[in-house]
């Protein structure tokens, strides 16, 4: 491995090792973990982030992708991003793939795949296909079983609650 992919390959561990320190925020929340970095891809610079809200905010958009991607506009002040790499806990859904293709990304890390709505491979293909005006093609599996543990940890913890299952007013 050559020293300016060696580099490349530390700065998408480091955006991950943030993305997975976002994505425990967000279960402390309640929220499902899941945790995003923008980062300018020559420097490393992050210039976005974030991690899901939906039950916060209640507000069903409200994924860690749309979030960091949304604040890397502003702060770069344009939606064309394509000098910046997304890098996200958990592979991104159809709304998300079709937002990473949209805003124009340079690049794309994800940690664990999602076979129920993964959509950079898992599912479907939409980072990569070349009937849309734009194709980011995905670094799959980075820090996979920390995004993974993390996932399964999480969901282990809601089926361990008991929830009332008669009818109301019972």
């Amino acid at each position: 491995m050559g020293a300016a992919s060696a580099q490349v390959e530390d700065r998408y561990l480091a955006a991950m090792r943030r993305a997975l320190d976002l994505a425990r925020r967000a279960a402390q929340l309640g929220e499902v973990p899941v945790g995003a970095v923008v980062y300018v891809t020559e420097s490393g610079r992050t210039v976005g982030e974030g991690f899901n809200r939906r039950e916060t905010d209640q507000d069903p958009t409200a994924h860690a992708e749309l979030i960091a991607i949304r604040e890397a506009a502003f702060t770069l002040g344009t939606w064309r991003l394509t000098d910046c790499t997304l890098a996200v806990t958990l592979e991104p859904c159809p709304m998300c793939a079709g937002l990473i293709v949209n805003s124009r990304l340079g690049g794309l890390v994800y940690g664990a795949p999602d076979p129920k709505a993964g959509a950079a491979g898992t599912l479907f293909n939409l980072t990569v296909d070349s009937r849309l005006n734009h194709c980011v093609v995905p670094i799959a599996g980075v820090l996979a079983a920390e995004s993974s543990e993390l996932l399964s940890g999480f969901f282990r913890g809601l089926r361990s609650v008991p929830r009332f299952r008669g009818r109301p007013g019972d």
